[in-house]
């Protein structure tokens, strides 16, 4: 009897795992299969950032979202943003660099943000580069300054080493320069090819998740971070598009081209780097000043990742003033 009843009772713990296993899998799949496919502009407007600057162009079948402001006759200014992310990370600094006398263009890379996110889109660095020239060939962009953070800055520094008369200066902020952020364990679940498919697009989705994520890479400015950043950055990584960007651009991960060939980089270029940035440290930000000719490097004391979100009005004034000082300075090295 005792053996019957132990019988029963490890039946009962199987049945009941197993209902609870079939429960957890249904969610998953509801959740999956419920995903809105991309970021929907009209319902999100209201929680972009500068909505009244954004812009749609169509390049070879694909929608591209770039907000832009200040005259078309001053000098460009092209923001290029990180990984995961979209045009709201320039928003603190987006309408005061205008103001300054330049003419700013903040892109979203292809699947991120509001621009397309095609199935068969090459979402690598390379690839990124390649249709940010082709936007800037649309617009009638001869030359410019390429802004760029984190893995956004490997994209401009990619155009600036192949396409050198395109790229008049470079500002790279805490940019992404090989491949250690691989190593992160959220980046190794994105880069498992099963597990990461199913589990992925679940962690992208999280609202809880990305909001703890902001935080770590503010350092210790919390205050950056309101429900309306953090609702602006989350509506468009609801979608299955963006998800599977994400997922793609960690399979296709590649940026050790940018250390390997940061001595070729002939454009005048700014460093910016958070001095406690835990994403990308600051000694590759010390390597890389070493390798760039005549480069200069600017550390943010008590900051993290995003120094443009963290100190708008100092990364401002250091982007204003390196670019008007070069431009003195290829004028008089012109006229000697």
């Amino acid at each position: 009897m005792q053996v019957c009843g132990l019988n029963v009772k490890m039946k009962k713990r199987y049945w009941i795992a197993g209902t609870a296993t079939a429960a957890a899998t249904l969610a998953v799949v509801a959740k999956l299969l419920t995903r809105p496919r991309d970021a929907d502009w009209l319902r999100y407007r209201h929680v972009v950032f500068h909505s009244d600057c954004s812009r749609f162009v169509e390049l070879d079948g694909i929608r591209v979202h770039y907000q832009e402001a200040g005259q078309q006759g001053d000098p460009v200014l092209v923001l290029i943003h990180g990984f995961a992310s979209s045009t709201l990370v320039w928003s603190k600094v987006f309408l005061s660099l205008a103001q300054a006398g330049f003419h700013v263009i903040a892109v979203d890379l292809l699947g991120y943000g509001y621009s397309g996110k095609p199935r068969n889109g090459e979402y690598t660095i390379a690839g990124q580069a390649s249709v940010l020239m082709r936007l800037l060939e649309r617009l009638g962009i001869k030359r410019t300054t390429l802004v760029g953070s984190s893995y956004g800055g490997a994209v401009a520094a990619t155009c600036a080493l192949d396409h050198q008369q395109r790229v008049e200066k470079l500002v790279l902020v805490g940019t992404v320069n090989n491949n250690q952020p691989l190593r992160f364990n959220l980046m190794r679940l994105f880069g498992s090819p099963l597990l990461g498919d199913i589990v992925s697009p679940l962690l992208i989705g999280s609202r809880r998740l990305l909001r703890q994520r902001m935080k770590r890479v503010y350092d210790r400015h919390e205050w950056v971070l309101d429900e309306r950043r953090v609702d602006a950055r989350h509506f468009p990584l609801r979608a299955s598009g963006t998800q599977r960007a994400i997922i793609r651009t960690v399979r296709g991960w590649d940026a050790e081209r940018i250390s390997r060939d940061a001595h070729l980089i002939r454009q005048p270029t700014l460093l910016l780097w958070g001095e406690n940035d835990i994403e990308i440290p600051l000694a590759d930000g010390e390597r890389l000043h070493e390798e760039i000719p005549g480069s200069r490097l600017v550390v943010f004391l008590n900051c993290g990742h995003l120094p443009h979100e963290e100190y708008p009005e100092v990364f401002t004034n250091l982007v204003v003033e390196f670019c008007k000082k070069e431009r003195q300075s290829t004028a008089y090295a012109e006229s000697a």
